[in-house]
């Protein structure tokens, strides 16, 4: 086994590892506070209670539709000139963001809608008859009632990123993605590909276990 990975730069490795984080950690606020932001506005406004708009819902939620379908090596390929424009290279970790917020962003706020459904309307209703304001009983009631379904969605989400950021580097994204497909594919060399899932998968548990943790600490059910 050792020397399997005899002709491994390990240096080579630590870099794309923390190209692959980088990418994950980046990419993970802004699609937690993008996807939330979304969520709440399908949930709001298809909400009688809250600012019901069948209209702006629905053209939401047609965008929100249309960024799922969207194959996410395809969406890196579509987002090219926006990226470019904006980060000044299509190649690279950074250039990399722009695709990963797009494709998880919309995913995770369909997740945040749902988790928000899932909260009993009587509780609405019983804030409301307190004299809640709807920000209030969004910020009171909602937020903290969905919250273990809400860590959950962007702990899925999270794994999602992580194999979003491996499809990255087919198109020079950077991270183990890339270090698998050019030094390990392109090169014929297996040890690279099978250093770079097991790290993936390494990356994966980990933001598992502590979504787990989370969920535990949280949800008092």
């Amino acid at each position: 086994m050792i020397s399997f990975f005899d002709n491994l730069d390990w240096d080579m490795v630590w870099e794309a590892t923390g190209s692959t984080v980088y990418m994950t950690a980046i990419a993970r606020v802004s699609t937690f506070v993008l996807g939330l932001i979304i969520g709440l506005l399908l949930y709001a406004t298809n909400e009688e209670l809250l600012f019901k708009n069948r209209a702006f819902y629905s053209v939401l939620s047609l965008v929100v539709n249309v960024f799922r379908s969207i194959p996410f090596i395809i969406l890196l390929i579509l987002l090219i000139p926006f990226t470019t424009a904006i980060v000044g290279s299509f190649l690279g970790p950074t250039a990399a963001l722009p695709a990963l917020i797009f494709g998880a962003a919309p995913f995770y706020g369909r997740m945040v809608e749902l988790a928000l459904r899932e909260v009993d309307k009587g509780v609405i209703e019983a804030a409301e008859s307190m004299g809640a304001t709807k920000f209030q009983i969004i910020y009171k009631v909602l937020i903290p009632e969905a919250l273990p379904a809400i860590v959950s969605g962007i702990t899925v989400t999270l794994v999602s990123l992580v194999g979003y950021t491996a499809m990255a580097g087919v198109v020079g994204g950077g991270g183990l993605g890339d270090m698998a497909f050019i030094e390990g594919f392109q090169r014929s060399q297996n040890d690279v590909i099978v250093i770079a899932t097991l790290l993936i998968l390494a990356i994966v548990f980990v933001i598992q276990i502590i979504g787990d943790l989370l969920i535990r600490a949280i949800d008092k059910r």
